[in-house]
């Protein structure tokens, strides 16, 4: 499995942090050749379902994933996000959390990703790319 994890400090205080990081739409903007779906409409919650589309056209793969965990940050409390992924052909996990004050949150964003048919031998490569992918998309997510 590749492992990888994203941590930012950024000028915003944690509910807008999270609200941002979990507008999952958005997360289709910033990432090439990708659509968002949630299901059901509304606000997201445990049992919120994801599916990232990437390709084009009739080519290309399904990341589904499913909201297992959903803590919101309050009064001093960091948030919590964790997905399962459960693709047939990418699985794993991701967590995103956001903690801090009003005027300032540390987000981790963590994630654990297997590909089917990926040799374990990629797997530094891929933890890279993660990071590389999904520290632009934190950044564009985050930019006033």
């Amino acid at each position: 499995m590749a492992f990888f994890r994203i941590m930012r400090w950024v000028a915003l205080g944690p509910e807008e942090v999270w609200l941002r990081l979990t507008d999952w739409t958005r997360h289709g903007e910033h990432i090439p050749l990708t659509r968002v779906t949630v299901e059901p409409p509304g606000p997201t919650g445990v049992g919120t379902r994801l599916s990232a589309r990437t390709g084009i056209g009739p080519v290309g793969f399904d990341d589904l994933m499913e909201v297992v965990r959903w803590t919101p940050p309050s009064e001093g409390r960091p948030g919590l996000c964790r997905l399962e992924k459960r693709g047939s052909l990418v699985t794993g996990w991701a967590e995103i959390i956001v903690g801090g004050d009003g005027g300032r949150s540390r987000v981790l964003w963590r994630e654990e990703v297997r590909v089917a048919g990926l040799p374990r031998v990629l797997d530094r490569p891929a933890a890279w790319g993660g990071r590389l992918v999904f520290g632009r998309l934190v950044r564009a997510l985050l930019a006033r």
